[in-house]
């Protein structure tokens, strides 16, 4: 059946797609922290940051149903569940993050933050670093370094290497703020996935972000906080990555987590920045911020604060990366919560763990610019007991490496 579909992709889908795992995943049903493939095989899913409250979470899935069952249209009417979510999501952030603007994608939050930096700003310049991902539209994939070397670069664009240990990340950035200025380039925007997904995975230490945002502000820039991997309480420390840094963004983008499932994203930007953009520039997205959609991210959030995943983040977090330092062929392990990176030796060893480990029912992925970091992000259920099934599939992958 497999090979069968594979055929039927390769004749029907743009090659564009790409399948996870040399032995591709094909599940048809999930709960919780689990993936089940047509035979009943049970995966233990500790990559999709997607679903926070998991898989088919019982609430949510009642949640979307109701509204789909009643209403669905957009936002050019009058709607209390867009309002009651933007209240209650605004309600997570700093009082000076206190503005809402819904899309169905974080490509599309990050897209609409580079319009409102360019209107406010009037500069183009962006700085972003050395394999970062910000989304898959044209404005963001020219700032989108991990989609590989055929995807180029905007010439307005400067990267900066991913905050290694040691490293000065300030000035690294002020020193791209001078390339740009040198080039005619006025600074617009700094964007930082406040984990460093794609680059490996770099949390430490908290406090490092806070002079690299005061630089592009003093260029006449502003900073973006790319939460759609870190936020909604994954990091167990806080709500948003950036609060781990003790600054204040200019605007915040968001996306995969928001719906649990369902496409819901968005851009929380400080009232005179978004208001700047907004009172001269109109801005519709047909579907972002559909009752359906808000209906999803409303009873997300809910689950998230009432089942207090953020914690579970903290303490299964904190299990899980004593776990991994403990083995001796993980060179490094950086993270915060339930969003960990294990550094191995070399790219070719991690892609043999994470396939050994898929073929014996762990799914986990790897990043970084040469592949060699095991990226481990499980949905916010995810519980010691399920670490320790995690440990021993690992513990079989290193011993065949």
């Amino acid at each position: 059946m497999s090979e069968t579909l594979l055929a039927r992709r390769r004749e029907s889908l743009s090659p564009s797609y790409r399948l996870f795992y040399d032995e591709p995943l094909r599940p048809v049903r999930g709960k919780g922290v689990w993936l089940y493939e047509e035979d009943g095989t049970a995966c233990l899913d500790a990559y999709n940051n997607v679903v926070p409250a998991g898989h088919c979470h019982p609430r949510i899935v009642a949640a979307v149903a109701a509204q789909t069952a009643q209403l669905n249209t957009h936002t050019r009417y009058l709607h209390q569940t867009i309002l009651d979510y933007a209240e209650a999501l605004l309600a997570t952030f700093p009082a000076a993050l206190n503005r809402a603007t819904f899309t169905c994608t974080g490509s599309e939050a990050n897209d609409l933050a580079i319009r409102v930096a360019r209107h406010v700003t009037g500069g183009t310049g962006i700085i972003v670093t050395e394999n970062a991902y910000h989304g898959v539209t044209l404005a963001t994939a020219e700032i989108s370094p991990s989609l590989g070397a055929k995807m180029p670069l905007g010439a307005h664009v400067r990267t900066v290497p991913a905050p290694a240990e040691g490293m000065d990340f300030s000035a690294a950035v002020r020193a791209a703020i001078k390339d740009l200025q040198r080039h005619g380039i006025k600074p617009a925007l700094l964007v930082v996935d406040t984990i460093f997904s794609s680059d490996g995975v770099f949390a430490d230490p908290p406090g490092f972000l806070a002079t690299a945002a005061e630089a592009i502000h003093e260029a006449g820039g502003l900073f973006l906080a790319d939460e759609v991997q870190p936020g909604f309480g994954r990091t167990g420390s806080a709500m948003w990555g950036f609060a781990r840094h003790e600054l204040m963004p200019d605007m915040v983008s968001l996306g995969k987590p928001m719906g649990n499932g369902y496409p819901a994203a968005g851009l929380v930007a400080q009232s005179h920045v978004i208001d700047a953009f907004g009172q001269n520039i109109r801005y519709f997205n047909t579907f972002g911020g559909n009752p359906v959609a808000m209906a999803a991210a409303l009873e997300t959030l809910r689950v998230i604060q009432e089942e207090k995943l953020m914690e579970n983040a903290a303490t299964t977090g904190a299990y899980l990366m004593a776990g991994l330092k403990a083995r001796h062929q993980v060179q490094a392990v950086r993270g915060d919560g339930l969003f960990i990176g294990a550094e191995l030796a070399d790219g070719a060893l991690a892609s043999r763990v994470v396939n050994h480990m898929r073929a014996h029912g762990v799914l986990i992925s790897a990043s970084g610019p040469a592949g060699n970091v095991l990226k481990i992000r499980p949905p916010l259920v995810f519980t010691p007991a399920h670490a320790d099934i995690l440990f021993s599939a690992l513990d079989g992958a290193l011993a065949d490496g």
